[in-house]
C-alpha cells in the first residue's frame, strides 16, 4: 500500500507541477471545443493580469511539496483551494463534461493525503 500511495501522490504532484508550468509557458494546447460559458470564464480570468500567474505559482509550489513525503501535507493544503475552484468550475459551468470525473478523483486524492497525514494537522485544530 505504501508504494501505491507513493506512486499516486507523486503523479498527483506532477500533474499540478505540469499545470502550474503551463500557466507560465503555455505549452499545452487549449481545447477548441470548450463550452461557451467556460470560454467566458477563462476570458474573464485573463482580464486580471496577476491571477493566472498566482494560480500557476500555487500549483507549482503545491505540486512540488506533495511529491516529498515530509512536505506532502502542506502541499495538499496549498492545493485544496485550487481543487475547490476546479470542482466548482466543473459542476457549475460544464456539468455534462468529462472533467467532473477527473476533478472528483483529484479532490479525493487531495483529501486522502490530508486524511493520511491527519496527525500533522492536529496542532492546527486543537
Amino acid at each position: 500500500m505504501k508504494i501505491v500511495k507513493l506512486i499516486l501522490f507523486t503523479l498527483f504532484g506532477l500533474m499540478f507541477i505540469n499545470a502550474g508550468l503551463d500557466k507560465f509557458f503555455h505549452y499545452m494546447p487549449v481545447p477548441t471545443d470548450l463550452p461557451e460559458a467556460t470560454q467566458k470564464v477563462f476570458a474573464a480570468f485573463m482580464q486580471v493580469p496577476w491571477l493566472m500567474p498566482l494560480v500557476g505559482a500555487m500549483e507549482l509550489i503545491g505540486g512540488l511539496l506533495v511529491i516529498y513525503p515530509k512536505t506532502r501535507t502542506i502541499g495538499a493544503i496549498v492545493l485544496l483551494p485550487i481543487m475547490v475552484g476546479i470542482l466548482a468550475q466543473n459542476f457549475t459551468v460544464d456539468p455534462s463534461g468529462m472533467g467532473i470525473g477527473i476533478a472528483v478523483l483529484l479532490f479525493i486524492i487531495n483529501l486522502w493525503i490530508l486524511f493520511d497525514n491527519r496527525h500533522k494537522l492536529n496542532a492546527i485544530f486543537s
